[in-house]
């Protein structure tokens, strides 16, 4: 077939004819969309690069935003749209911008300070501010009983002293520190603590019980075998050994004596010839009207000062002079020398002990012996010399 034939065949009716106008209109729809596309995401891209120093819109008047410890940031953020920090349609440019900054994670806990007109650079760089350490310290000595210790704790700025207190009351936190008894009586370590500011009073009473734990336990470590001396002799437990403790630490401040006077108490409890066995403490029968929330018609009418009805007051579980044995928990919070004075008494064969009226006491064997002491030293007044010579040779 010739090339002139070939030009001159017409398309074949049976085969559709395209449609260039519609081909160019494509092209055109295409290229338009495309152009479009690449405004957008140039204007955003711009608006992106010029977000971090654009002003917002709100006021300069302070706005404080407290963020929680542990918050994640769409917590951040949705406290910054809820304190007005963020306008609401601004919230996904802000999230934008951190992520691309990598500081997602940077937002440190506390009280933060922001304007409605701050930039987000701005809002940013406060959100990651390291926060000033705000730490509270509160110094507990020994031989204070809870309704001090919740006191102290409270003059210290850590919580209401009836909150706190109710604390140490609480079943539920005894149970979960493993206390035994009605309270965290005994169990809360006199020391100089820092707690952070805001503390919750289950923190507080939880440090304080974790720092006895770790003081009790090195000590029986150290003194394994008295400890099993006591075990088997007497069948005391920690618990036990807290009881009396307490008792040590509220008897005597001085530090030198309180081996001596726990050997007299266990020597109350071990001596076969000493009966019955009172251990017939003073402190113990002060605790019980003061402290417990149920107190006994005799207790009711405590004013300071132990009376003879206070001595005979059966109905007081805490006296050692109306029971036999230990009281049934500890009267106070014992330090690590009454601790340790227990764990490693001073061997002796005294049995008595009395105030010299010097801060140190005068110690005897008999009845006899003590009489004579409580005749000179309570009866007539006299003072000791404060020197060791009140604990004579055992």
């Amino acid at each position: 077939m010739s090339a002139a034939a070939s030009r001159g065949r017409r398309h074949p009716w049976w085969k559709p004819r395209r449609s260039r106008r519609i081909q160019r209109w494509a092209l055109v729809v295409v290229l338009v969309s495309l152009g479009l596309a690449a405004w957008a995401l140039h204007r955003a891209y711009t608006r992106l690069v010029a977000y971090p120093d654009r002003p917002g819109i709100g006021s300069a008047e302070i706005i404080e935003v407290e963020i929680p410890s542990g918050a994640s940031f769409p917590q951040v953020l949705a406290l910054l749209v809820e304190h007005g920090v963020i306008a609401e349609e601004e919230a996904g440019y802000f999230k934008l911008y951190v992520l691309h900054e990598g500081a997602a994670r940077k937002t440190t806990a506390g009280p933060h300070h922001f304007r409605g007109d701050m930039t987000p650079a701005q809002i940013l760089e406060e959100l990651a501010r390291k926060q000033r350490s705000q730490e509270l310290s509160a110094t507990i000595p020994e031989g204070k009983n809870i309704l001090e210790v919740a006191a102290l704790l409270s003059e210290a700025g850590l919580g209401d002293a009836a909150e706190l207190e109710a604390a140490m009351r609480d079943p539920e936190l005894l149970a979960e520190l493993e206390i035994p008894g009605p309270t965290a009586e005994g169990y809360l370590f006199p020391d100089t603590y820092k707690f952070r500011a805001g503390a919750s009073p289950r923190e507080v009473i939880t440090r304080m019980v974790q720092r006895h734990r770790q003081v009790f336990a090195e000590l029986r470590r150290r003194h394994r075998v008295e400890a099993k001396e006591l075990e088997s002799q007497l069948g005391w437990g920690d618990h036990e050994i807290v009881i009396l403790a307490s008792i040590v630490e509220k008897e005597t401040a001085a530090k030198h004596e309180r081996p001596l006077i726990a050997g007299v108490f266990l020597n109350r409890l071990r001596f076969p010839g000493f009966s019955p066995k009172l251990l017939q403490t003073d402190p113990t029968i002060v605790y019980g009207c003061v402290v417990p929330a149920d107190k006994s018609e005799a207790c009711k009418k405590f004013e300071g000062r132990i009376r003879t009805i206070h001595l005979r007051d059966k109905d007081n579980p805490y006296s050692t002079y109306a029971h036999e044995g230990l009281p049934p928990g500890p009267i106070a919070n014992p330090g690590k020398d009454a601790l340790e004075a227990v764990l490693f008494p001073k061997k002796s064969r005294f049995l008595y002990f009395v105030s010299r009226n010097d801060g140190t006491h005068q110690f005897s064997k008999t009845v006899a012996e003590h009489e004579k002491a409580v005749d000179l030293y309570q009866r007539k007044g006299a003072v000791g010399d404060g020197s060791a010579a009140g604990a004579a040779d055992p």
